[in-house]
């Protein structure tokens, strides 16, 4: 009889802080605001990868993409068709959010945001078949560039 009270105390205690857990793990992720042409269908896949990573995400409509990638200070050479801010970094275009938490985590000081420039197939919310390799590069406040991951 102990045994399977002991069992159904455990059993009770997992299934009321397991939820609690899961809850704490997420909100202790940042919001992640992604800025995109309303009739995008690839921003939004990117998007529901973001969220399916943990992340909150809310996504803007906006026309004018070039502004919101001016005041973020993406380099032009690396735009993509979106851009998304996260902890205060830019985030352009379709970057694994594997390699948002690491930027996360390291914080390199040099660096203001991760790009893949491009829409490469095979990327997150541009899934394919046939995926190509590419580099996710991080860029700094005056346009430099580095590769960050290679994929």
């Amino acid at each position: 009889m102990i045994p399977y009270r002991r069992r159904m105390m455990v059993a009770i205690a997992v299934a009321t802080l397991l939820p609690a857990w899961a809850c704490s793990a997420q909100a202790a992720l940042p919001e992640v605001n992604v800025y995109k042409d309303p009739n995008c269908g690839c921003c939004g896949a990117w998007a529901e990868h973001m969220r399916r990573n943990g992340f909150r995400v809310t996504t803007h409509d906006v026309t004018d993409l070039g502004a919101v990638k001016r005041k973020h200070r993406v380099p032009e050479a690396l735009g993509s068709c979106h851009t998304a801010t996260v902890a205060g970094y830019a985030i352009e275009g379709h970057v694994p959010a594997e390699d948002v938490r690491r930027l996360l985590a390291q914080r390199p000081a040099d660096v203001i945001g991760l790009a893949v420039p491009g829409m490469p197939l095979g990327s997150p919310g541009m899934e394919s078949p046939t995926p190509q390799r590419y580099d996710v590069l991080a860029f700094d406040a005056q346009g430099r560039s580095r590769i960050f991951q290679r994929r």
